[in-house]
């Protein structure tokens, strides 16, 4: 094969100006892109690195087509991607299209077509947003190893559902974080959130968990994942864990706790319901949700209801 029938995404010039965390979650896009669409099977790991340097030009690019990417997100959708999915997949495929562009594989007409495209519009979630109480995050907590397949997966995700239980992390958050994002100050433990948006101290209780982790990842480096994607067998890879993957541990862990629906947000709001009920202050709150400010963090507290209130209720029903 020639080398204009070939595209290469992984040098250094053809990459796009994103961090190696987003590169691979592109990789891995482009990669079910061409399974669904185009039938080439599935790659992981050096796999897929091999398959990103040698993209056979030939049969991709019938399907670098507009009406194909609408299709494809459609298909996504209807799987249960998450909304931040949904833009990652689209701008995996746009990427891919650039290169294409790039190399006068397609034209530019054709590439304006495609970055037109935007992701479905998901239907608004009508269900009732869970509240847990604190011995139901601890549940959730203590059952987060039921759903490891090997101890391995077991220490991760220990280690997220307590950050998410205890820290109040959005799940794009914990996703994004690296374990140079670890810092103490003062013998207090802190997470950096990524993008500037504050830190959040790390409970004690949770140091123990989150050092057996790295003992079993074995010298991670700062700029690498803090959660990580384990393959079948218990072996740890080097990508980071992705936003609906930690929805799929929670997802996991509420049905070991014998609990209905909860989600990453369920628990950011259960944190901010039982910091309130037992008195903690709106300023305390609003620095642990990092807020902008009191106001908003009053308005969040404002919708969701008081423990008395939701006593009531339950009893009702």
């Amino acid at each position: 094969m020639s080398k204009r029938e070939m595209l290469d995404l992984t040098t250094v010039g053809s990459r796009r100006n994103t961090s190696k965390h987003t590169q691979r979650a592109y990789y891995r896009w482009i990669d079910q892109f061409l399974a669904d669409e185009v039938g080439l099977p599935s790659t992981r790991g050096d796999l897929r690195i091999q398959r990103m340097s040698q993209l056979p030009a030939p049969r991709i690019l019938p399907a670098l087509l507009p009406e194909k990417l609408e299709i494809w997100l459609g298909s996504l959708a209807k799987k249960g991607h998450s909304r931040q999915g949904l833009d990652q997949a689209r701008a995996a495929v746009v990427y891919l299209s650039e290169r294409a562009a790039a190399e006068g594989l397609i034209s530019d007409q054709l590439l304006a077509k495609l970055k037109a495209v935007s992701a479905p519009s998901l239907p608004i979630k009508s269900a009732q947003k869970t509240l847990l109480t604190p011995a139901q995050l601890g549940s959730l907590i203590h059952s987060a190893d039921s759903g490891g397949a090997s101890h391995n997966q077991m220490l991760r995700n220990r280690v997220v559902m307590m950050m998410l239980c205890m820290m109040a992390l959005r799940r794009e958050e914990l996703s994004a974080a690296r374990w140079g994002d670890i810092q103490a100050h003062n013998r207090r433990i802190f997470l950096n959130i990524s993008g500037g948006k504050g830190r959040v101290e790390m409970p004690r209780s949770l140091l123990n968990a989150l050092t057996n982790w790295r003992q079993a990842i074995g010298r991670p480096g700062d700029q690498t994942p803090l959660v990580r994607r384990i393959w079948k067998g218990g072996r740890i890879a080097k990508e980071g864990l992705s936003p609906d993957g930690i929805g799929l541990i929670v997802k996991a862990a509420a049905k070991a706790a014998r609990l209905d629906t909860v989600t990453p947000d369920d628990l950011r709001r259960s944190v901010a319901a039982g910091l309130r009920d037992a008195g903690y202050s709106t300023e305390d709150i609003s620095k642990l949700l990092r807020h902008k400010n009191r106001a908003i963090t009053a308005r969040y507290l404002r919708r969701i209801p008081p423990r008395e209130k939701r006593e009531e209720t339950n009893a009702a029903t």
